[in-house]
């Protein structure tokens, strides 16, 4: 039996990589051109522009009545749009959402979906008809201003591109994901993309010359539809430069104070595609997991009159604290990666903001050229007929006996283009024209649309002839739009602002006092605990001691300054202010060596806030047997974790007092005993962190340095002893001597028997406040000005009223500028 042999037709044999990558890379590029990518003329994905298209198609005009969302849809995917119905309606919904879009270009009635993340209602419920600027990005489609090009079937064309009288790519932006590639265009500003689209036309001759800082004089970054506030110039520059960056969005927020001197965070802004309810969802789970301990309340009040999410917080919380929490942990703050691809020629380009501008311009160039073709071919064929018109009204009574005398239409057509010398479509058009025509009046008609119609023919030729003359048509309508259309910018720039959040921005800059016990306990107290009282008050409780424990360091800094602890062993040691634990005014704090690496039996015994290290030249340093140093503040800019050595010490002494200096400034010694020597800091050299220092004052027998302080112009030197005396001296009765000598008397020492010595000694002005702390623990706040000025070699008056087997541990001044929240250093303790 013979075999049937199958005819299975030519048979090609191929490589099933090489097939494998051109197949993919057909695919690919349908996505790039066809699907995800905008063109850089509109600024239009195809999906997009088939919806506007065939919106246009059915006649819904701004002005017109609403039609059925699943209409539209059906006149897409059937004539235009072989895609999934539901890609078609999330199209065209996203161009009707005002917060997705900055210039929606659908007009949408209904529930189109919300900042939220609702989902819209179903196309079958909402309606939609064309906005205003549509209609601008479809203006003179029927002109031949654009390409069009089949449809997927070939039954109808439809536009490659639209005429778009505006810069639709950066005025309303575009996302896309392809293959191997994405596109993320911000949106812009209407009024400032015009301004700076006439500030390039009115430089087209010089393009070169125009650079992304001149453009950037009228644009100053994208604009989104939510608001927000961009973070930093930088990145925006890069990105308009390049056609990448990465930009830094945060939301808007207020902070208000409420009842109880509680206080909440209003946010009235989230960053642009940053969904609400998310937000609020992220911010309730910082709150549970224990990430933000200060909010009390968190609720959502936004309305129609837009949107308002609270945040309550408890009482006593910084809410600059939180809010920069908030900004850190949540999408309240976000990045917008920048990336401007769109398709230039049919192929994907990486965008400046100048080259999209100029791409935009030069179709706008051949939209004006195609049309002034079209309106000049169309204005020449109808000049043409109204010739043919003024040659039989000229003629009137031979063209109707021709007419006439005629058996036929036909054969009177003849005989009109034989006799009067007229072409085929004049003699047609004459045998068309309705006899009321003839009359007087319609005839003048005729003759002033003639003349207007030769006029409107040579602007047109003039115009084509013209190239810079079509510029200015550009500029025109650029203008226009700008003048209807153009709104206020919506995102603010804080040009100057970093996006990356600090552990200090996390830290509300106020006033702090710290304090160090003697046993090494040590917290941070905002001023604002301790209120002023008169001089000789029993004072209130500011650190509850452990038994036997003094108060011996109280230093006035600000939060965010740095603080370099000294310690009696000639060490350094660095940390923020904000670092020290905050307790209560009544709280024992935390031991120091929970904070500093310090040895068994170390103590630390100065401490100096620094602002900045350019504050000041110089650590000016004392110990307890006078001896002095002075050392460049840079060297202590970078200090080790495990600390440094600031100055070698002998045997029998320890370090005691630290100042900050400016290299010109005059020192005060001041010993226990009630001596004061007053010499200018020049005669200390500079020298190494490991110098020893040389002698600052002659001590005599018993006795040893009790202060050390920076002269200041104007100031009094007030001295306290332990038995609560005190009194404050103008600097001026200290007369400046040479290092290294006794100095002269600054108390009364036939008193110190019963005042007790001299414990501490500070510089002080009128306006300053003054904190006294005794060695159990109670704290005393005063005005210096309550303080009375008295003589070098007196006593003083009695400052603080002390409890039997009590004593003056510490002084702290609070400078004038410190409680005025200004940013000069304080003095340390």
């Amino acid at each position: 039996m013979e075999a049937t042999s199958t005819n299975l037709g030519h048979v090609q044999s191929v490589d099933i990589t090489e097939e494998m990558r051109s197949a993919y890379l057909d695919y690919a590029m349908s996505v790039i051109v066809a699907r995800a990518l905008p063109d850089a003329r509109d600024g239009l994905k195809p999906v997009q522009r088939r919806i506007l298209y065939a919106m246009h198609d059915m006649g819904l005009r701004a002005n017109s009545a609403y039609k059925k969302s699943a209409r539209i849809v059906g006149e897409v995917l059937g004539k235009y749009h072989p895609h999934g119905d539901q890609a078609v309606y999330e199209a065209m919904v996203r161009m009707a959402q005002d917060f997705s879009m900055r210039y929606p270009l659908v007009d949408g009635q209904g529930n189109f979906g919300s900042i939220d993340g609702d989902a819209p209602a179903a196309m079958r419920y909402t309606e939609a008809r064309l906005s205003h600027l549509a209609e601008e990005m479809l203006a003179d489609l029927d002109k031949d201003t654009v390409d069009f090009i089949d449809n997927f079937d070939g039954s109808l064309q439809e536009p490659v591109v639209l005429p778009s009288r505006i810069p639709n790519l950066l005025m309303n932006g575009a996302s896309g994901i392809a293959v191997g590639m994405a596109t993320n265009i911000p949106p812009h500003n209407l009024r400032e993309l015009v301004d700076a689209l006439v500030y390039l036309i009115d430089r087209w001759d010089n393009l070169d010359e125009v650079g992304v800082d001149d453009l950037m004089a009228f644009v100053k970054g994208p604009d989104f539809p939510t608001g927000g506030i961009i973070v930093g110039a930088d990145a925006i520059k890069q990105a308009y430069t390049s056609g990448r960056g990465k930009i830094t969005v945060r939301g808007v927020a207020r902070i208000e104070e409420g009842k109880g001197g509680r206080y909440r965070i209003v946010i009235t802004q989230i960053p642009y595609q940053v969904n609400k309810a998310s937000l609020i969802e992220r911010i309730a789970h910082l709150v549970r997991t224990g990430r933000i301990d200060a909010i009390s309340d968190l609720r959502d009040e936004s309305d129609r009159r837009g949107m308002s999410i609270v945040i309550e917080l408890k009482r006593g919380t910084q809410p600059r604290k939180v809010l920069n929490q908030l900004y850190k942990h949540t999408p309240l703050q976000t990045t917008f990666g920048v990336q401007m691809l769109a398709l230039v020629e049919g192929e994907p380009r990486l965008l400046s903001l100048k080259r999209a501008m100029v791409v935009y311009i030069e179709h706008r160039r051949e939209v004006i050229r195609r049309r002034s073709a079209y309106e000049l071919d169309k204005a020449r064929k109808r000049a043409h007929i109204l010739e043919g018109y003024l040659i039989a009204l000229a003629n009137l009574d031979a063209v109707i006996e021709t007419i006439r005398r005629s058996p036929d239409a036909e054969t009177a057509k003849e005989r009109l283009m034989e006799r009067f010398h007229l072409t085929e479509v004049q003699a047609q058009a004459i045998l068309d024209m309705p006899l009321r025509r003839l009359a007087a009046l319609e005839r003048q008609k005729i003759e002033d649309e003639y003349r207007s119609t030769q006029e409107r023919i040579a602007y047109l030729e003039d115009l084509l002839a013209h190239p810079k003359k079509v510029l200015q048509v550009i500029r025109e309508d650029l203008l226009d739009v700008a003048e209807r259309y153009g709104d206020e910018r919506r995102t603010k720039i804080a040009a100057q602002a970093t996006g990356e959040i600090r552990e200090e921005d996390l830290v509300q800059d106020e006033p702090v006092l710290i304090s160090l016990t003697q046993k090494g306990y040590i917290k941070r107290v905002p001023t604002r605990t301790f209120r002023a009282q008169g001089r000789g008050g029993r004072g209130v409780m500011g650190h509850t001691t452990r038994d036997e424990d003094e108060v011996i360091l109280l230093l006035p800094a600000r939060t965010l300054y740095t603080v370099l602890f000294f310690t009696d062993r000639g060490k350094v040691y660095s940390v923020k202010a904000y670092q020290i634990p905050e307790a209560g005014r009544t709280g024992k704090g935390v031991p120091i060596v929970h904070l500093l690496p310090l040895l068994p039996g170390e103590q630390v015994t100065a401490a100096v806030p620094v602002p900045d290290f350019a504050a000041a030249e110089y650590c000016f340093m004392t110990t307890r047997r006078g001896r002095v140093k002075r050392v460049r503040l840079e060297e202590f800019a970078a200090v080790r974790p495990s600390g440094l050595i600031a100055i070698t010490l002998a045997d029998d002494d320890a370090l005691g007092w630290v100042r900050l200096t400016k290299g010109d400034d005059e020192i005060i010694l001041v010993t226990e005993r009630g001596q004061a020597l007053r010499f200018h800091e020049s005669e200390v050299r500079p020298m190494s962190r490991q110098a020893a220092g040389v002698t600052g004052i002659r001590l005599h027998p018993g006795d040893a340095l009790a202060a050390m302080e920076v002269v200041e112009p104007k100031g009094d030197l007030l001295v306290v002893t332990a038995q609560g005396y005190g009194k404050r001296t103008p600097l001026s009765e200290y007369p400046r001597k040479s290092r290294a000598t006794g100095g002269v008397r600054t108390i009364d020492v036939h008193a110190l028997d019963k005042i007790g010595p001299i414990v501490a000694a500070r510089v002080v002005q009128e306006a300053d406040d003054l904190t006294l702390i005794s060695a159990n623990g109670v704290v005393l706040r005063t005005k210096v000005r309550q303080i009375k000025r008295a003589g070098r070699a007196t006593r003083g008056v009695r400052l603080m009223n002390l409890q039997s087997g009590d004593a003056v541990a510490s002084v702290a001044r609070l400078a004038a500028h410190l409680l005025n929240n200004r940013t000069k250093g304080p003095q340390a303790a």
